[in-house]
């Protein structure tokens, strides 16, 4: 078995230059490649001797990033898949590029996104001192099928021995490993928040311990928010880390502990971005830093700039949003992000799984759970395109958004043509998270072309 490892490491680590002169990004294959010469690979690589963990539906880079950047800035040495490649072999190929040939280890944290369904593969093989689950949501239906699979998923391979940081806000990833010692974040009431759910989404509707109907004190979006239940008195756990006085405006939250409290600059307007900022404070405090530590080390963070990108030219505003695909939650967060924004918006759908669409086709239902409704508004114009075109424009017109606000074009830079391109209007380019992100920022530089030429 030692000689099998040792192969498989030199070969995955010989690997790594290749890509890079061949001008691959190589988050995956150096993994695979370790994986097919020795599949109990990730059992035998040397580890740093603290590892901490991310999973959950929405949120798992940008928190992975802002810890990566926090412990970096520490003086840590981090060793991390950053990138997001979060299944077995891109946790392999972070692993590997950290290690030695004679297999020892140059970090002495490792910071790991791991997919949640992954958790099976990746958990035999390493024990993350501390793990946070972002959230759980409807995901991917034909792979994730629903969020209560994926928390009892969480549930049977999470090792005994992690401590969790859990959303208390999300009834659901808070009640994952019940066994596990746990420590709970979330976000006190906020003036936006509201009592009902308007989203077409919402996987708690009942108490999960009598099925008697649930209260909300206040609510976010979906499921999230605090809750209680009439009937046998059930409510949603107390914060351990919360999340207060959070300002859009000031653009700052401060996170209050049993030992403490910090403000802390906002690393965007997102009420999505408040909780993984506050999510990544939790994890950092029960690391062992101090809220001065932590502030100091977050103060220049910024999003990672696959997720968003802005740039104005000639008066417009370009920007690139991952939207995720198959994700209607992710989907909804941002068309409602969109919708409250002021001013002319247009937007180019290009959620379009180009590297499913070579293998199989997703089931396309969850563009009916996802909240195109919000794009109902005049100010809105609408291009749809790509493989997906045609389903994305009639879930618009199903939406109630009328004629005039529509476009479609099959070609993504025959749409790009489309654009009215006003001055003072926002251009978004919502993307998932698969090959289209390539051709998304290909695309951006056809806007900004367009844009640059466009007659004012």
């Amino acid at each position: 078995m030692w000689f099998k490892f040792t192969l498989a490491l030199w070969a995955a680590k010989l690997s790594v230059p290749v890509l890079k002169l061949t001008r691959h990004n190589g988050t995956n294959f150096p993994g695979e490649l370790a994986m097919k010469i020795c599949p109990s690979f990730l059992r035998y690589i040397d580890k740093p001797a603290r590892i901490l963990a991310v999973t959950g539906t929405n949120g798992k880079t940008t928190v992975t990033n802002l810890l990566c950047d926090a412990l970096t800035a520490a003086g840590h040495k981090v060793l991390s898949n950053r990138a997001g490649s979060n299944m077995y072999p891109g946790v392999a190929t972070a692993l590997l590029t950290g290690t030695s040939l004679l297999n020892r280890c140059h970090s002495d944290v490792a910071v790991l996104e791991i997919d949640e369904r992954s958790s099976r593969l990746i958990f035999p093989h390493l024990t993350p001192e501390i793990m946070v689950v972002t959230n759980l949501f409807r995901d991917s239906i034909m792979r994730n099928a629903h969020p209560q699979y994926i928390a009892d998923f969480l549930t049977r391979y999470i090792p005994k021995e992690t401590r969790l940081v859990l959303n208390a806000d999300d009834l659901i990833s808070s009640a994952v490993a019940p066994d596990n010692d746990r420590v709970y974040f979330g976000i006190e009431r906020m003036t936006t928040d509201i009592t009902e759910c308007v989203n077409r989404l919402n996987d708690m509707r009942i108490c999960p311990k009598c099925a008697g109907p649930l209260t909300y004190d206040y609510l976010r979006y979906h499921h999230i928010g605090r809750v209680r239940c009439r009937e046998c008195g059930f409510e949603s756990p107390a914060y351990d880390y919360a999340g207060a006085d959070a300002s859009l405006e000031a653009m700052s939250v401060t996170v209050r502990d049993k030992s403490g409290a910090g403000t802390y600059r906002l690393i965007s307007d997102s009420v999505f971005d408040i909780y993984n900022l506050v999510a990544a404070v939790a994890m950092l405090r029960e690391f062992g830093m101090t809220h001065e530590e932590i502030g100091r080390c977050l103060s220049e963070t910024r999003v990672v700039g696959t997720r968003h990108t802005d740039e104005e030219v000639n008066g417009v505003h370009v920007i690139n949003q991952m939207a995720k695909g198959l994700n209607a939650l992710a989907c909804s967060r941002v068309f409602d992000y969109i919708a409250s924004r002021p001013g002319e918006k247009e937007i180019l759908l290009l959620m379009n799984c180009l590297s499913d669409e070579r293998h199989w086709s997703e089931n396309v239902c969850w563009l009916y759970d996802a909240d195109f409704e919000f794009l109902a508004d005049p100010r809105i114009h609408v291009i749809a395109t790509g493989p997906r075109g045609k389903d994305y424009l009639l879930r618009l017109k199903l939406a109630g958004i009328q004629d005039g606000q529509i476009d479609y074009a099959r070609d993504e830079f025959e749409a790009a043509e489309k654009l009215y391109l006003r001055p003072g209007s926002s251009v978004y380019l919502l993307y998932g998270a698969d090959d289209s992100l390539d051709l998304a920022f290909k695309v951006r530089q056809k806007v900004l072309a367009l844009a640059k030429e466009a007659k004012r």
